[in-house]
Formats: structure tokens, C-alpha cells, sequence
């Protein structure tokens, strides 16, 4: 089990475990991976979601626009309406990391 100060598994390590979990080869994996990725990057930058059973949710929100201050000289500005991506745990991930 991996420890709260341990570093976050690069690509490369989770290619190795992700083919040796599906019985496969590293090219596979990779190629699998590369395209999970694809297909969450083009639903939420279309202003989607996509839910990844057992992990969670990822989506655009829009933000309005708003009144923020410039942590500099303390002035306040308008920052223009804009969008954010959101992640949303899944419960089975939170109860997992909390037993």
C-alpha cells in the first residue's frame, strides 16, 4: 500500500502494472491508455462528462463571470467567464482509501 508521501506512478509504471493486470503487452497498454485518454479530453473539452466506473467523474463546469482580487495590489477586477474541469470521486474509491 502506498504511503500519503509517496511520489504519484509516472506513466511508464502504470503502462508496466496496467499490461501485467491485463495479461498484455506494454504497446497495448500504452495504446489503451492513450486512448481512455483521448476520449476523456474530447467529451469534457465539448462541455461532456465521463464517468470511469470505480474512480469517478470528470467534467466541464462553466464559471461566470467575477469579481477577484489581485493578491498584489489588492485591486479589484472582473475576470471573464471561463470553464473549469471538475473530478468527482466515486464513493467505492473514498470508502476503499478509508478502511
Amino acid at each position: 500500500m502506498a504511503t500519503a508521501a509517496a511520489k504519484p506512478m509516472t506513466k511508464t509504471q502504470l503502462v508496466a502494472t496496467l499490461a501485467e493486470e491485463m495479461g498484455s503487452d506494454k504497446k497495448t497498454a500504452a495504446a489503451a491508455l492513450d486512448a481512455i485518454t483521448a476520449i476523456v479530453t474530447r467529451e469534457v473539452a465539448g462541455g461532456g462528462a465521463v464517468t470511469l466506473p470505480g474512480i469517478g467523474k470528470v467534467a466541464c463546469r462553466a464559471r461566470p463571470e467575477r469579481q477577484v482580487r489581485n493578491p498584489q495590489t489588492q485591486e479589484m477586477m472582473t475576470k471573464a467567464a471561463d470553464k473549469q474541469v471538475k473530478v468527482t470521486i466515486a464513493k467505492a474509491l473514498k470508502d476503499s482509501v478509508n478502511s
